[in-house]
């Protein structure tokens, strides 16, 4: 991947969405993720969190303005391209898991190996690796509907991680899992994080939030205030909604 120092950069992005009239999802939104963070987005439902999400994970194009995935402009590339930037830079981990139900765990996790030039046996490895870093060696031939709710977010977790992403985006990734069991997989993203993975997690929760370097408060479709969780930076933990790019 390019020696960027961001690994995502959104440049005054906005998105409007027409259903009769026009409702718009993002109003000039700027922020800098810096590669290796850790960053948590909240707010209140309807507030812009899954456009965000959606431009940043190119599964959508801005109205206006310039999202960056590891220093490529995603708006620039056609739908062949983008597709390809999203299986080798960008991982997801999603609420409902989203694993395929007639391959096992291992099967699913090399899936977006299919975006890879590299040998079958090479592509086996690193998901039997990943899979036994989340402490499910034992269960790499089963099945998702012999698995647990937290066993299938952590199949989720290494499929997002197999092909060494840009960035790893997580939408609400503890919502159906009880309290032990999403402190366990808290505990994998924090663990990932620390070894160097990006993360960005859209959260209703503060106590995953503060799991997080800093949390970006969206409201009516713009950056709010950015908070600041890291005591080793000595910068202001808020930033209102005019004074432009967020670091």
């Amino acid at each position: 991947m390019p020696g960027t120092q961001s690994a995502v950069s959104l440049t005054d992005v906005s998105k409007t969405y027409y259903r009769g009239e026009p409702v718009y999802a993002l109003d000039g939104v700027s922020l800098e993720i810096p590669r290796g963070s850790y960053t948590a987005i909240m707010g209140p439902s309807g507030t812009g969190k899954s456009t965000l999400m959606n431009l940043v994970g190119c599964l959508d194009t801005p109205t206006s303005g310039r999202v960056s995935i590891d220093g490529r402009d995603a708006g620039g590339l056609s739908d062949r391209e983008r597709t390809r930037l999203r299986g080798s830079e960008i991982g997801f981990v999603f609420q409902t898991f989203n694993l395929m139900p007639r391959l096992t765990a291992l099967e699913n996790v090399r899936l977006p190996q299919l975006f890879q030039d590299v040998p079958r046996g090479e592509r086996t490895d690193r998901a039997r690796t990943l899979l036994e870093r989340v402490g499910l060696a034992d269960r790499t031939e089963h099945f998702p509907n012999e698995l647990s709710g937290g066993q299938r977010q952590r199949v989720a977790l290494a499929r997002a991680l197999v092909n060494d992403p840009a960035i790893v985006l997580a939408d609400e990734p503890s919502g159906n899992l009880d309290t032990e069991t999403e402190a366990e997989v808290l505990d994998l993203f924090s663990e990932f994080h620390e070894a160097g993975t990006t993360l960005v997690v859209v959260t209703h929760e503060r106590h995953v939030a503060e799991r997080a370097d800093r949390i970006v408060h969206l409201l009516d479709g713009a950056i709010e205030r950015i908070e600041r969780l890291d005591a080793s930076d000595s910068t202001d933990g808020d930033r209102d909604r005019s004074s432009g790019a967020a670091p």
